[in-house]
């Protein structure tokens, strides 16, 4: 397992369409443990493998809860349900936060890294996650979408 390098933002990666995942093999488990790795590091709570330089459909959420990490590849959300008003940041915007506008909830469906399809009814942050991921998938980031005037800078703490 290994850290890997985030793109960050104005990587033009950032702004491509990923693309399916056809075999799940070696070289997508250890994409897979990496991501996982990379985002616990970096303490986020989802990843998308176009942050780390891959055009693959493949994603990590860690709520940091019981459950342990999901990893969901060519997810598809195939229905949203209201809407949620939520601060929102990005491992490849660090320390920037703003408000974003998302589903309340989503239905997705994805296959695991077992090769099972899978459906997931989420609500809140899982919901929240599921669609900021997707959306990097599709070469999309939560910078298109914040709304004006809520934008903020964190300053790092000092190590």
């Amino acid at each position: 397992m290994a850290i890997r390098n985030l793109r960050l933002e104005g990587d033009e990666i950032l702004k491509k369409k990923s693309r399916e995942i056809e075999t799940i093999d070696e070289k997508i488990q250890t994409l897979i443990d990496d991501m996982i790795e990379t985002m616990h590091k970096y303490n986020g709570v989802g990843l998308a493998a176009v942050q780390v330089g891959i055009l693959k459909r493949v994603i990590v959420i860690d709520l940091y809860d019981d459950n342990g990490p999901i990893v969901m590849i060519n997810p598809v959300i195939i229905k949203t349900k209201g809407e949620q008003e939520v601060e929102e940041g990005c491992l490849s915007f660090p320390n920037q936060f703003a408000k974003v506008i998302r589903p309340a909830e989503v239905v997705a469906e994805y296959t695991d890294r077992d090769g099972k399809r899978m459906r997931v009814k989420a609500k809140e942050l899982l919901a929240q996650a599921i669609s900021h991921e997707v959306d990097h998938l599709n070469g999309e980031v939560f910078m298109d979408k914040i709304l004006p005037g809520t934008l903020e800078y964190v300053e790092p703490e000092e190590k």
